[in-house]
């Protein structure tokens, strides 16, 4: 009986090695694979978690008024007479600063939603021809039509399907980062001239006399 188990033990099929390295790469592969998943999964959690913190970030941008003059003060209370002045030898009044303003919101805008946007002609398209408004409801529309611009370009910003880095079709490479971060300036800049001409004019809040 134990000469018969040798002979069955040494006609045993013998394990394949090669077999036995082939399952274990498999094996270390799909392990692999699978931390690469993984990896590339939080990646693309985090940079979206990213995209997410700068939409928020720029939106805020626009209303930091420890970085620039906030909108809303700056043209409180302009008395209609005042609206067409010019003072200090600056080129412009609080009307025509408004009206550029609002002009020049939709234009950042409307290169981000309209492909193939023209540029209106310069300085007619961006610029009122009149110191002064023809009447208060063209005071009140501008108003509103900064405001009404400035809240679609938030919304379009902070849209999870706006691509903020996607050159826009027929606009010269712009993303709409870009005129997002150009509007910010933009408004800035001229936040500050209206704060400057009501200085001169002696119409700015708490203004000291000669200040």
């Amino acid at each position: 009986m134990a000469v018969f188990r040798c002979k069955m033990a040494a006609g045993s099929p013998k394990p394949d090695r090669g077999d036995k390295s082939k399952a274990e790469g498999a094996r270390r592969s799909e392990a692999h694979m699978t931390m690469e998943d993984r990896n590339a999964g939080k990646a693309a959690q985090g940079a979206e978690e990213v995209l997410v913190l700068v939409r928020k970030q720029i939106v805020a941008s626009f209303h930091d008024e420890n970085v620039h003059g906030g909108f809303g003060r700056a043209f409180a209370d302009i008395p209609p007479r005042l609206r067409g002045e010019k003072a200090g030898g600056l080129p412009f009044t609080l009307w025509q600063l408004l009206e550029h303003l609002r002009l020049c919101v939709l234009d950042f805008l409307d290169y981000c939603r309209q492909p193939g946007y023209a540029e209106p002609p310069f300085p007619e398209g961006y610029w009122p021809a009149d110191d002064a408004p023809p009447d208060e409801a063209a005071w009140d529309r501008s108003l509103t039509g900064f405001v009404s611009g400035m809240r679609d370009f938030e919304s379009l910003i902070l849209d999870p399907s706006t691509d903020l880095l996607r050159p826009i079709p027929g606009a010269s490479g712009r993303t709409v980062l870009r005129q997002a971060l150009a509007c910010l300036d933009h408004n800035g800049y001229h936040l500050g001239q209206v704060i400057l001409l009501r200085r001169l004019l002696g119409l700015w809040p708490g203004q000291r006399e000669g200040a």
